[in-house]
């Protein structure tokens, strides 16, 4: 088995060079986290997702097969609600195979109400809650990006769990397993007790790609297995990219790490998307990538990723008037002004960099000067974001900075929409 990984390290660096692209300072060690029952029927990594407007998918493993099924009622013990699902598993190369993936989408649901649910069935020993977000404003999001499984991660989980939010945001990176799958078996423990409770909408980083030329020739296989997103709810043919609305926002989760350019499925889809959203009933808008458009990090600098999908999509959500851009990849935290074509422009997005959630690749602590006249605020240190979008027109960002384990707000703003602007206005 060492042997075995050796290798595989040894084929990540010469051919997947995006992974180890610059010289990071380390962080604190790796968590490993194991079963938490002996039982192979009993649900483990379960984490929730949003799904349409009323719906919920329920994803959890099973070291056996079972019949994927899932009660849920608004009553602890109480299950008026039952559904059957789907299930699947997966192989990575001839070391692993995972443990029976289930997932199962309940609903209709009430908004801003408690579910009480069982995974499994009513046998089932173990009772999970969560709470569908509100029906009207205001809605809170928790951001971060790049979380892997170490005890920063565990600390920037901890402070996310303190705070009542309705939706969790990811942009991209989530276990920083790179090809050993049992890390992805650890961030599914680690992130089940604020995962089983709040939905979860992520999108994927460079980390999920795992392809390992002739060996392991699919891409995204854990992440596309695993974590299931609404895609076809949104006429998305891709799991690595697609859209929701929740609670007057329209969010976009874009695919960093698949076709991007003018005339690909992803540049089409984004196009139809753009045109179908109703500012009366959305006035909010976001998108999320993983590798960052905007950046005065030293690290990442000139990655395709960023560059290239930049210049083919960067028009198209400035003319649909897209309010906030989230990002991860740069290990550190930097929030830009209002900007277009790398100028302020009073009608572009908010870019903000959250890549800070505690990997294990460290800090990237160094950055251009001087600083940029559209950087107003950049600090190499791991925190969260906490968005309150309080109302049509007004929202408040915070960015919080893991400081000695302690949740300090270091960066706050006040957002106005690009829809209550009537000089912006399309």
């Amino acid at each position: 088995m060492v042997k075995i990984w050796d290798f595989l390290a040894i084929m990540l660096i010469v051919l997947v060079p995006n992974v180890l692209s610059y010289d990071r300072p380390g962080t604190r060690k790796d968590i490993v986290m194991h079963p938490s029952s002996d039982d192979p029927l009993s649900p483990e990594q379960v984490h929730i997702s949003l799904v349409g407007p009323d719906k919920m998918r329920i994803s959890w493993i099973t070291g056996h097969s079972i019949m994927p099924t899932v009660v849920y009622g608004t009553t602890s013990g109480n299950y008026e609600g039952s559904a059957n699902g789907t299930s699947s598993s997966y192989h990575y190369l001839l070391v692993y195979r995972s443990g029976q993936i289930n997932e199962v989408v309940i609903g209709p649901l009430k908004p801003n109400t408690v579910y009480y649910y069982k995974c499994g069935g009513p046998s089932s020993t173990q009772e999970f809650n969560f709470k569908t977000p509100p029906s009207q404003f205001p809605i809170n999001f928790a951001v971060a990006g790049d979380l892997g499984t170490t005890e920063w991660t565990k600390s920037t989980l901890d402070h996310v769990s303190k705070w009542e939010h309705d939706v969790f945001i990811l942009p991209g990176d989530l276990s920083y397993a790179d090809m050993w799958q049992p890390v992805w078996d650890t961030f599914g423990r680690m992130v089940q007790p604020l995962a089983s409770k709040r939905p979860w909408m992520v999108t994927q980083g460079n980390h999920e790609v795992e392809l390992i030329p002739v060996l392991h020739r699919r891409s995204f296989t854990a992440y596309n297995n695993r974590w299931r997103m609404p895609f076809e709810e949104s006429g998305s043919t891709s799991n690595l990219y697609y859209s929701f609305n929740v609670v007057g926002v329209h969010v976009i989760m874009l695919g960093s790490y698949t076709d991007f350019e003018p005339g690909s499925d992803q540049y089409q889809w984004l196009e139809k998307d753009l045109k179908s959203i109703d500012r009366k009933t959305t006035p909010w808008l976001m998108a999320v990538i993983h590798a960052p458009w905007y950046n005065t990090n030293e690290a990442h600098q000139g990655e395709k990723e960023s560059v290239e999908m930049k210049q083919s999509m960067e028009t198209l959500l400035y003319k649909a008037r897209v309010d906030l851009v989230f990002a991860g990849h740069v290990h550190a935290y930097e929030r830009f002004n209002r900007v277009y074509q790398d100028k302020f422009d009073k009608c572009g997005p908010v870019y903000i960099n959250i890549g800070d959630g505690g990997n294990k690749e460290g800090l990237a602590k160094n950055y251009r000067d001087p600083t940029p006249a559209i950087s107003l605020f950049r600090e190499a240190s791991f925190g969260h974001g906490q968005l309150v979008v309080v109302n049509a027109t007004h929202a408040q960002w915070k960015w919080q900075r893991n400081d000695d384990d302690v949740s300090v707000e270091k960066d706050s703003v006040w957002l106005t929409s690009l829809s209550a602007d009537s000089s912006c206005r399309i």
